[in-house]
C-alpha cells in the first residue's frame, strides 16, 4: 500500500496519542472526517496499523525491574527456534522479543516485580529449556526512552 502525506499525518498523530479524535485527525491531515475514517479502516486492514494500545508505567503496577536478556540456543533448527518463540509469546513478563544475528539468537526485554520474580522467569524460560545454551542478563538502571513509534517523514 502506498501511503501519502495525509496518511503520514494520521499515522504520526496516532503514534503520539491513539485517543485523538477524528475531527482533530481530519484537521491535521487536511481531510474530511469521513475520509479520515476510510483511511483509518484501510490502514488497519492493510496491517500498517497493527494495534492501538495503552502505554503503562511498569513501576506503577508493581513491575519495578526491567531486564535485557540475550539468549543463545544450543541448536538452531527451525522447529526448535519456533518452540522457543512459542514459549516466549506465552510469557507475559516478556515485553519484546527479537530474533537477532551475532553472539545471541534472541534479545528479550522483560519485566519483573523483583529479583525473585525474575529468577522464577529464568527458570521457566531458560533452565527448563534444554535447547537454551546460555543467557546473559543486563539489569535496566533507568528507562530513558521507551517507544514503539516509527518515524515517518513526508517525501518532498
Amino acid at each position: 500500500m502506498n501511503i501519502d502525506k495525509a496518511d503520514i499525518a494520521i499515522i504520526n498523530a496516532l503514534q503520539k496519542n491513539a485517543r485523538i479524535g477524528i475531527e482533530n485527525l481530519a484537521e491535521l491531515a487536511s481531510l474530511s472526517p469521513a475520509s479520515v475514517q476510510r483511511r483509518l479502516k484501510t490502514l488497519r486492514e492493510s496491517g500498517i496499523i497493527l494495534r492501538e494500545v495503552a502505554v503503562v508505567d511498569p513501576s506503577k503496577v508493581g513491575q519495578l525491574m526491567s531486564f535485557v536478556v540475550l539468549v543463545e540456543l544450543e541448536r538452531e533448527r527451525r522447529d526448535q527456534i519456533d518452540q522457543f518463540i512459542r514459549r516466549v509469546l506465552k510469557e507475559p513478563q516478556v515485553q519484546q522479543c527479537y530474533y537477532v544475528t551475532g553472539d545471541a539468537d534472541f534479545c528479550l526485554i522483560c519485566t519483573a516485580q523483583d529479583m525473585d520474580d525474575f529468577e522464577m522467569l529464568t527458570q521457566r524460560l531458560f533452565f527448563e529449556d534444554a535447547n537454551v545454551r546460555r543467557f546473559r542478563t543486563s539489569v535496566v538502571m533507568g528507562r530513558k526512552k521507551v517507544s514503539m513509534e516509527i518515524h515517518l517523514k513526508e517525501h518532498e
